[in-house]
């Protein structure tokens, strides 16, 4: 018997040697080449877009289906001299010149309170129901059945209990943001392969540091892109939360230039909360890379 093992393991030694070591292959990494290819790749559909925007308003297009009315469209030229004169003034000021800067910071504040509150009680909550069957089974029921309920129907209620102005915008960015985060970061936990949590436990982790040093960091791929869906929903309740007593921010300047009918204005302001929340979703994504210390845990 053992020299019949013996000339299985001797038959089976120079396989194994022969074999070749399977590695895997080390991660792409974006270079300045890269780069420049995306950068180049992203322009023509912003091109076209402005050159469909110039015809369509110079020939009175009407779109079909939805029946957009383009002649009443601003030129591409008048929202670029409207977003000056709101950024740096002109000489024909008027209620709009100059006041970008102060509604900014004043909407980008109350966008990033909102999701911080958002934030701090969706991470943890969600963590906690991805790995106990008992949290799941308490909040389950009770976050899909508000989960749906837009932030349009919430505004009177929220308007009757709080009021208008800041705490009644903050508290409506929190909500939006909030669902889209907790479900991230419940699939996150749900999904950490159990073999993780076997080694810490091997390893003697108690409960609650296998929770804060295996789940948590498996867990951070599908948490940021719960915050990032959930940052991209607040910029876009900040202007239903700032549509009423809200004197300061880009929501509140959208309305007064409705109520003036300057189209040239809204579109600036459209501009500027996308151009925000880009460059908010940007820096996000930067810090989680810089926190993670450049691991490849999202695309």
């Amino acid at each position: 018997m053992a020299e019949t093992t013996d000339t299985a393991i001797a038959d089976q030694a120079p396989a194994a040697a022969a074999s070749p070591v399977r590695r895997r292959p080390p991660a792409r990494r974006p270079n300045n080449r890269t780069g420049l290819k995306r950068f180049l790749l992203a322009l023509p559909v912003p091109f076209l877009f402005l050159v469909f925007w110039q015809v369509g308003q110079q020939n009175a297009w009407e779109v079909p289906v939805v029946g957009i009315r383009m002649e009443y469209l601003p030129a591409p030229a008048d929202v670029i001299t409207a977003l000056w004169n709101y950024a740096f003034g002109s000489a024909d000021p008027d209620a709009f010149s100059g006041e970008l800067w102060i509604n900014l910071g004043a909407s980008s504040l109350r966008v990033l309170t909102g999701f911080a509150i958002a934030a701090a009680i969706a991470i943890p909550l969600g963590i906690l129901m991805g790995r106990y069957y008992t949290m799941d089974s308490l909040f389950d029921p009770f976050i899909n059945l508000f989960r749906p309920i837009p932030a349009t129907a919430w505004v009177p209620l929220v308007g009757l209990l709080i009021g208008w102005g800041d705490q009644a915008t903050v508290f409506l960015i929190a909500l939006s943001a909030f669902f889209p985060i907790v479900l991230g970061a419940i699939s996150g936990s749900k999904e950490v392969p159990p073999r993780l949590i076997e080694a810490g436990q091997m390893l003697g982790a108690r409960k609650w540091e296998v929770l804060a040093q295996v789940v948590v960091p498996a867990s951070a791929a599908a948490v940021m892109n719960g915050l990032r869906v959930g940052l991209g929903i607040a910029w876009v309740v900040l202007v239903l939360g700032e549509s009423v007593g809200v004197s300061v921010g880009l929501g509140a300047d959208i309305i007064l230039a409705r109520d003036v009918v300057r189209t040239d204005q809204v579109v600036v302001g459209m501009i500027v909360i996308g151009a925000a929340g880009f460059l908010s979703d940007r820096l996000l994504v930067g810090a989680f890379r810089l926190g993670t210390r450049g691991r490849p845990l999202i695309k």
